[in-house]
């Protein structure tokens, strides 16, 4: 099993990614965070990697942080989600936007995904809501002290991957923008902002 890839990128789309691996390219299937991070890259990029084994052959689904691999890893495993489908979930909706509309049961948010109805909706909360949860606890409670609030939101974004330099930056530039944001449509701002780059 690939569980991990580091390598120079030759072309990307927003579905998938060919990276050349001291001379050896692998096709990775990616969600559109991941290819936000990954497009225009001239260096080396490395990618957390689900070996999908089917009848008919292998297939690479890479990921740019860990947490969203895990996250990829849970929904294909609730009846009905492949790993297509489970891919258009992540690239339509920002990993912690998914993780908080699964643990809060929400289903009209994830209806507006493309190819989740309302049964794929609520058979993916009752099947990972508990675990949603548990993953969604870490992200920080609202505090009202302003150095307390950037730590938290810093501490986040690096839990999904980010350098903490570049994560500051993001929430410093997103807090200039909307001082009096709830935390969670801070966090979300700052995650827009890092995949623009």
């Amino acid at each position: 099993m690939i569980g991990y890839l580091t390598g120079r990128p030759i072309k990307s789309t927003p579905e998938k990614v060919l990276l050349d691996v001291r001379g050896v390219g692998y096709e990775v299937h990616i969600p559109l965070s991941t290819f936000h991070e990954v497009a225009g890259s001239t260096g080396d990029v490395s990618l957390h990697i689900h070996t999908h084994m089917r009848d008919d052959g292998i297939s690479l689904f890479g990921f740019w942080t860990e947490e969203e691999r895990h996250l990829f890893e849970l929904l294909i495993g609730v009846s009905g989600i492949g790993p297509k489908l489970g891919r258009s979930v992540l690239s339509g909706t920002p990993a912690v936007d998914l993780l908080s509309a699964l643990a809060r049961g929400d289903v009209a948010t994830l209806c507006k995904t493309p190819g989740v109805g309302k049964k794929t909706a609520e058979r993916l909360v009752l099947e990972l809501q508990e675990k949603a949860r548990s993953l969604a606890a870490h992200l920080p409670a609202q505090d009202s002290s302003p150095s307390v609030l950037v730590d938290d939101l810093v501490s986040a974004l690096v839990n999904l991957g980010y350098k903490a330099p570049v994560a500051e930056r993001a929430v410093q530039a997103t807090l200039k923008e909307m001082p009096e944001a709830p935390l969670q449509e801070i966090l979300r701002s700052s995650l827009k902002r890092l995949s623009r780059g």
